[in-house]
């Protein structure tokens, strides 16, 4: 019986993807769920609750809600009934799931379940708005036990209609796909359940923020799913975002440990699981919520290691900010070798062991930038600074790449950063030389790199996220500058310092 339905959404999911062009899905965040991880995602429902009620916003063919009633009916126990409400608002893919509504009607008639669903053609956010603004005690109809979801991938424009109805309901958020999650938690039962598989974005960073704190009050998560390769999942649309699949309990007391699992791709039967404690993942007393992915015992190790940094960086006098220079932008002010009047402009490029090795004259970037009343809002004194890269691929053996800027090496009055650039500073000036070297030590370690990784699924590394993290006292980083002198060690003997001087024997 369910083999039936499972051929059905292969065939449907292949024509969808034929049919319908790519650009125009991208251009509305549209990617068509696989049937395999629709029924992974509908594995992960817990409850087994007599009268089912599903909800699907942003449906497609509704290969979603019919994994949903696929596992359902293969269960020991089936439910009694089951109601299906599926949002879709593109006509394109009605009779798609106008087909895959009848067939899962036809195959709860052939088990003895009651099936009802409501197909509504219809933008969700707008719909969602209107039915949680009839407040706690709107139609016990227009609340769910289970919702299942995978939202449109979009950022909404900061003058749309959308934005606006979202700002009117104190939905702050950046990508339509949290709103989506956002509404669909909300309008769950007590103990409802919400399966979501979207970008892992949400996971750290200030445009989220709002979103997590919701969220993580709202719900309680029972499970997350990591792909480690972006491109094994929805591969027909050349997606590179990271995706996650989580599912969360509505106002559930929050378990002791989540379950935590990762694939490459979509063979979840040869997934890794572990059970996370629940204060590894959603950290207690964390003001922004941030949402650490920790995959295996070596990620709880490095949890468990960076609780002997207690430092944030303004306790330690410090700050991080992006390099002001806009290339593109400065273009006029841009010169390709240093010349009378101009600054040195430090790129990403001119990294060279731990130092900045300036000018490159092989480089086809600018090495310098002139000096005048409009180029120096641009420019900072000379100084010990440490700079990270804010781009790095995934595939690249470290997310978090630091170097010190010596001005004993490049003799100037002042110094541009490009916007490639984080850059760490003493309230806009450099800071001492042994802390600058002992801070290139510590961003370069290990430890520092896997911690960042467990929170942040971008490849660029924001100066907020630079922030969030934990570090060494100033003396600790003081003894590690002691020991580098013209270039930083090795990565094996810089890891061996940082154990040995700073990290507790715990």
């Amino acid at each position: 019986m369910t083999a039936q339905l499972s051929n059905l959404l292969g065939v449907v999911h292949r024509s969808l993807n034929n049919s319908s062009p790519r650009p125009e899905r991208s251009k509305i965040g549209q990617f068509f769920t696989p049937p395999a991880i629709a029924r992974f995602m509908a594995s992960l429902f817990e409850q087994h609750k007599s009268d089912v009620r599903i909800m699907d916003p942003g449906a497609g063919a509704g290969v979603l809600f019919a994994a949903c009633v696929e596992t359902l009916l293969a269960a020991s126990e089936r439910p009694r009934s089951i109601t299906v409400v599926a949002y879709e608002n593109d006509h394109r893919v009605l009779a798609h799931l106008k087909d895959t509504v009848d067939r899962c009607a036809s195959m709860c008639k052939e088990a003895g379940v009651s099936f009802q669903a409501s197909i509504r053609p219809e933008d969700f956010v707008p719909a969602a708005i209107a039915q949680i603004e009839e407040g706690f005690f709107a139609a016990e109809g227009e609340r769910y036990t289970h919702t299942i979801l995978n939202p449109p991938y979009m950022k909404i424009n900061s003058q749309s209609a959308t934005r606006r109805l979202l700002d009117r309901a104190g939905i702050e958020v950046s990508n339509l796909y949290a709103a989506f999650v956002w509404l669909a938690a909300r309008m769950l039962e007590p103990e409802g359940e919400l399966v979501a598989i979207t970008p892992r974005s949400f996971c750290n960073g200030p445009y989220f923020k709002r979103f997590r704190l919701h969220l993580m009050e709202m719900m309680s998560l029972q499970h997350i799913h990591v792909f480690e390769s972006r491109k094994k999942v929805f591969g027909d649309d050349e997606v590179l975002q990271e995706n996650v699949i989580y599912h969360a309990v509505r106002e559930g007391t929050k378990r002791e440990y989540v379950s935590v699992s990762t694939s490459e791709g979509m063979v979840f039967e040869e997934s890794t699981s572990q059970m996370v404690p629940y204060e590894h993942v959603d950290i207690p007393g964390d003001r922004d919520a941030f949402i650490h992915l920790v995959l295996d015992y070596a990620d709880n190790r490095v949890i468990a290691r960076m609780a002997a940094f207690t430092k944030s960086l303004d306790r330690l006098g410090l700050n991080v900010s992006t390099g002001p220079v806009v290339d593109f932008r400065a273009r006029k002010y841009l010169r390709p070798l240093p010349q009378n009047g101009t600054a040195p402009l430090i790129y990403p490029l001119h990294f060279s062991h731990g130092f900045i090795d300036w000018p490159d004259e092989s480089c086809k970037k600018a090495n310098a930038i002139t000096v005048s009343a409009k180029s120096r809002h641009l420019l900072l004194q000379t100084g010990y600074y440490v700079l990270t890269k804010r781009f790095t691929a995934k595939e690249e053996a470290r997310r978090v790449v630091a170097a010190m800027y010596d001005p004993e090496r490049i003799p100037t009055a002042l110094v541009g950063f490009e916007n490639h650039l984080n850059y760490f500073h003493a309230a806009g000036h450099g800071m001492e030389l042994d802390l600058a070297k002992g801070l290139t030590v510590y961003l370069n370690s290990s430890l520092f790199d896997q911690y960042f990784r467990l929170f942040s699924g971008h490849t660029q590394v924001n100066a907020t996220d630079l922030r969030k993290m934990r570090y060494p006292v100033r003396e600790q980083l003081l003894t590690l500058g002691a020991y580098v002198a013209d270039r930083l060690p090795d990565q094996e003997t810089l890891d061996a310092i940082l154990k040995k001087e700073c990290e507790s024997d715990g």
